[in-house]
């Protein structure tokens, strides 16, 4: 089941789970304004990402893009990894449901670690804020990158925590 709230209070609620230990570092040197990973963040384009390796085979993807209209976005999961996704700039909404409620649009993708769903109507919307965390498992099917308010632009993070 998803974890949502300020990454504080994620980190706070996997702190005894060593596979996020890596994760919720980075993040907080990400979020801090006057460090050389949050100078980097706003140094990528709109459109663009850039792959942070971290400790214990986890990774982030830096990633700068505007938010779309919801009928533009996919569910997806993942079985290999957990998304840690943080908002560091702008705000969007993430919509989550549990895979077993949506029907599948594509077959798993071992390389990419991904598999897409079709919409079932209803889902959870978690408003992303600066600083929010979603932590979202393999059973959290969700669509990232919806705008709240109209498109805007977007600094954020996907760590990528290892399942195993």
């Amino acid at each position: 089941m998803a974890i949502f709230g300020p990454s504080s209070v994620a980190r706070d609620q996997l702190k005894q789970d060593p596979r996020f230990t890596a994760a919720f570092a980075y993040v907080a040197d990400l979020l801090d304004p006057k460090s050389a990973a949050r100078a980097r963040l706003r140094q990528i384009a709109a459109g663009s990402s850039n792959k942070v390796d971290l400790a214990g085979g986890a990774y982030a993807v830096e990633q700068v893009y505007m938010t779309k209209a919801r009928a533009d976005g996919l569910f997806e999961a993942h079985r290999k990894y957990i998304d840690v996704q943080v908002v560091v700039e702008g705000e969007e909404i993430i919509e989550v449901e549990d895979v077993t409620r949506l029907p599948a649009k594509t077959e798993y993708n071992d390389e990419k670690d991904y598999l897409l769903f079709n919409d079932s109507g209803v889902s959870t919307r978690l408003i992303m804020r600066p600083g929010d965390a979603a932590v979202l498992f393999p059973a959290d099917g969700h669509m990232p990158c919806v705008q709240l308010k109209g498109s805007l632009l977007v600094r954020k993070t996907v760590v990528k925590v290892p399942v195993a």
